[in-house]
């Protein structure tokens, strides 16, 4: 691998990895006239959920489904420049252009504390968005998609999680890192080419704080890791198993909120990206094409999901937490999707109309082949 940074006319970092590591050294240079990045994110804190709510009004005139010979993340050609100056690349990583969290930020977007004396400060904090977004372009190829490239480009996509991973985490403001994927319109992807993000958030996200206490109490109860026990009690009923290999299981969960949703766990416990080994990293390539083959052929089209990664927090609760990556769908039949309504979105209650057993089952019977050849 052959990595190269440099610098977008707005001072954005840009990163570039090239599967081809005898390449030279990239040279950025961006042409174009470009104004500084202007960010208004802060952070808000709800007090009757303990949760922080981001507040970023500037990404309200973000790029919106443009045309495809208008895509800002194709290559520079013909004149006409990108948020990619140059011609090709494999996989390249630029600071987002409308961050929802920033290292440095307009001077109306924080500081106040709540009402000045008020009394109701701390329910009313608030607070500059510090932090980084990233995107990450898997392809200079606008109409491929994350599952129709070869394992050693996957290979890449992930070493640059990982080495995002690395160096946000290095950032003092920064205390989680999140690496997804949001793909289909369903979705809600204003951008079509095959892409990412990163976000390095300057706090511990609500889902993984709960997630964390709840590993508290099961070691509390049993010295035991709760995501592993979960993944051993998922191998040792095997109904919803999907795929396993030698370094990874993946695997419907038994209580899936989604119509179509698969974790994959690395059969070892490590916290991070960071901490996978050079088998572990190859191994995941394979089981995650074959999961997202599979996904793909269950209604015949290209299916809408969203691909998180679960790390540890960046200083706190590592020993509890369990690397693994969620995919999920929203679509629950060839021809419909589901809504988040009223229970959902106002209580926090998922339904599902299909039950995990049989959803494992459809993944498995959907692209056979591709596993049982291996």
């Amino acid at each position: 691998m052959r990595r190269s940074t440099g610098r977008l006319a707005d001072g954005r970092e840009i990163i570039y990895f090239d599967l081809d590591a005898t390449r030279p050294v990239r040279d950025v240079a961006d042409p174009r006239d470009l104004p500084p990045v202007s960010t208004a994110s802060e952070i808000r804190y709800d007090a009757a959920l303990d949760e922080w709510v981001a507040i970023a009004k500037h990404r309200q005139a973000r790029t919106h489904l443009p045309p495809a010979d208008e895509c800002p993340l194709c290559p520079s050609h013909n004149g006409r420049h990108t948020e990619i100056p140059d011609k090709d690349y494999d996989v390249v990583v630029f600071e987002n252009r409308f961050p929802s969290f920033a290292a440095a930020l307009d001077s109306e977007s924080g500081g106040h504390q709540g009402p000045a004396g008020s009394g109701r400060a701390e329910i009313f904090a608030r607070g500059p968005g510090l932090g980084r977004c990233e995107v990450v372009c898997f392809t200079s190829n606008h109409d491929s998609q994350l599952s129709h490239l070869p394992p050693e480009h996957v290979g890449l996509v992930l070493e640059a999680w990982v080495d995002r991973t690395r160096e946000l985490a290095l950032l003092p403001q920064v205390e989680q890192v999140f690496c997804f994927e949001n793909r289909g319109e369903e979705i809600g992807v204003t951008l079509a080419h095959p892409h990412g993000q990163i976000y390095a958030y300057p706090f511990v996200t609500p889902r993984t704080r709960r997630m964390l206490d709840s590993a508290r109490r099961h070691r509390e109860r049993t010295w035991r890791n709760l995501f592993a026990d979960l993944l051993a009690g998922e191998l040792a009923d095997g109904s919803r198993i999907i795929a396993t290999s030698e370094h990874w299981v993946a695997f419907v969960p038994s209580a899936a909120r989604w119509p179509v949703e698969v974790h994959l766990y690395p059969r070892r416990q490590v916290p991070d990206l960071p901490a996978l080994t050079d088998d572990e990293r190859a191994d995941f390539t394979h089981i995650y094409l074959h999961v997202l083959t599979a996904m793909d052929a269950l209604y015949g089209s290209p299916l809408p999901y969203i691909s998180a990664w679960h790390q540890a927090p960046v200083r706190i609760d590592r020993d509890l937490a369990y690397l693994h990556l969620e995919v999920f769908s929203v679509k629950r039949a060839p021809n419909k999707l589901k809504f988040l309504a009223g229970s959902e979105s106002g209580m926090g209650v998922f339904i599902n109309d299909v039950t995990p057993e049989q959803a494992a089952a459809a993944l498995r019977a959907a692209a056979p082949d591709t596993w049982a050849n291996r």
